[in-house]
Parts: C-alpha cells; structure tokens; sequence
C-alpha cells in the first residue's frame, strides 16, 4: 500500500516538477555582460544584433576593403568566450576583410565559467540556429559567397552544422584546432568530417592539444572516407591551440586558402 501511494504522488508531482525547471539554454546574462564590454570598447568593425526567432544574439560585421571582393566569412568562437576574443578570432574578423572578406563573428551559446564541454549538449542545437542566421545577414547584405570557419569548439559546431545537411549554404569549411570529441557524434568532428564533401581546410598548431594532436590522422581518415578530396590539413610549426604569437601565420594561411577556393566556387557557377 505505501509503496502504491508513494508511486501515485511521484506521479502527481513530476509534471509540476517538470514545468517548474527551467529550459536549459545559453547563458544570457553572460552573454550581456560579453556584448556590453565589446560594443562599449570596439574600435574595428561594426557591433550588430542577429536573431534566431528566439534568441537575440550579438555579431560584430567588418566589410571588406579590398578592391575585389571574395565573399563572406562566419567566425565562431571557442568554448565560453566571444565574438571579439583577442585569439583566433580578433586577427580573422580583422585582417580578412583587408584583403576582400567581409568577416561576421557571431555569439555563439555559452555556458558558466566552470562548465565542460560535455555541459554544451545541452544546448547544442542552438549552434545551427545562430549560424543560419548570420549567414542570412550575409546574403542580405548581398554575399553569396560564404565560408565557415570556427575554432575549438566552433569548429566542432560549425562541422556539425554542416554535415547535417546545410553544405549547400556554404562554400567553404575552415576549421582550426578541431578534436575528436567522441563522446557524441554531435560534438565529433571526425564524424561530421566523414559527411562533409566541402572544401575543408583542418589547421592545427605543431603545440596544440593533445586531443588535437592525436586525432589528426583519424581526420584525413575521416576525409577520405567522405571521398572529399578538397580537404586540406596544414600544421603551423610552433603554434599552440590559441596561436598566440602565430597569428600572422594563422591568417596568412587561412586567406591563402579562402581566396583559392572561392576561385573555384565562381568557376563552378
């Protein structure tokens, strides 16, 4: 008899339980305090606000100033930081546009300082949602011609992203630092990799992660398997996960690549 009105009363409260606990998400208050300093203090590009339906998010957009344009970039960021974070993404967002790409670094969700990386499944598919809508701002703004390119944990959403079916939104896929999180295929890159058939360049330093580290070969694996033989894996000798002090490679490279394969982007048109 106990246990039957024990049983009863789990029954009856759970679903206040569950209307009552909130829906995990991003952390929005975090996501102020990142978007306050940035618009407060940005000196290079152009603070702007982008929406999911859902969610209002920040991106900073810096136009090309080439005499030839090439297209449009999507940066995305690394676990819990920002658009306008001073490694990887502050030496893109900035030196691309000097030579023809007009970069738009986006918000990407985040969690507390403490959270890992298996704390951001939870909110995981807010990633697809952010990064369809800065590349509908970039096509607004009349780019057609679009890459991403994402770094860390970016990567990993942006190879997600693309291996569940938007390749055709792309031209391009530039991914740096990228693991193999193999814990979930969502957070893997080298299963999204086996997926994508996109121009790929994986670039990684000679000092970086150990989790880097040791899955490239299980990458150009994966990339082979995909038939995708448009991917293109480059060290940069001495460059640790955030290239500090290699920034200068890091862009030099990435622009190098990006221009060769929008070539071949308009001469597929």
């Amino acid at each position: 008899m106990k246990n039957s009105i024990r049983h009863y009363t789990y029954i009856c409260i759970l679903p206040l339980l569950l209307q009552a606990a909130p829906l995990l998400a991003s952390d929005q208050a975090k996501e102020q305090r990142w978007a306050e300093q940035i618009v407060d203090s940005l000196i290079d590009g152009e603070s702007i606000w982008l929406s999911t339906g859902k969610q209002r998010f920040l991106g900073i957009y810096s136009e090309q100033t080439s005499t030839k344009a090439r297209g449009g970039v999507v940066l995305m960021h690394g676990i819990g930081v920002h658009p306008n974070w001073p490694d990887v993404i502050y030496p893109l967002r900035t030196q691309l546009p000097l030579h023809g790409w007009t970069t738009l670094s986006i918000q990407m969700p985040i969690l507390h300082n403490r959270a890992g990386a298996r704390d951001y499944l939870a909110i995981w598919d807010e990633g697809p949602t952010r990064i369809d809508a800065a590349i509908a701002y970039l096509q607004k703004n009349g780019i057609k011609q679009i890459a991403l390119v994402g770094h860390s944990l970016g990567a990993a959403m942006a190879s997600h992203y693309l291996a569940s079916g938007a390749q055709s939104k792309a031209i391009a896929f530039v991914g740096i630092g990228m693991n193999d999180m193999n814990f979930d295929t969502r957070m893997s890159n080298v299963y999204s990799l086996e997926r994508i058939t996109l121009p790929v360049l994986d670039i990684y330093g000679g000092n970086d992660l150990e989790s880097v580290l040791n899955s490239v070969k299980a990458r150009r694996t994966a990339a082979n398997k995909s038939g995708n033989r448009r991917f293109v894996q480059v060290e940069i000798s001495g460059a640790d996960h955030f290239f500090r002090g290699m920034e200068d490679p890091l862009v030099k490279r990435v622009r190098g690549w990006l221009d060769r394969n929008a070539v071949v982007a308009t001469q597929n048109k």
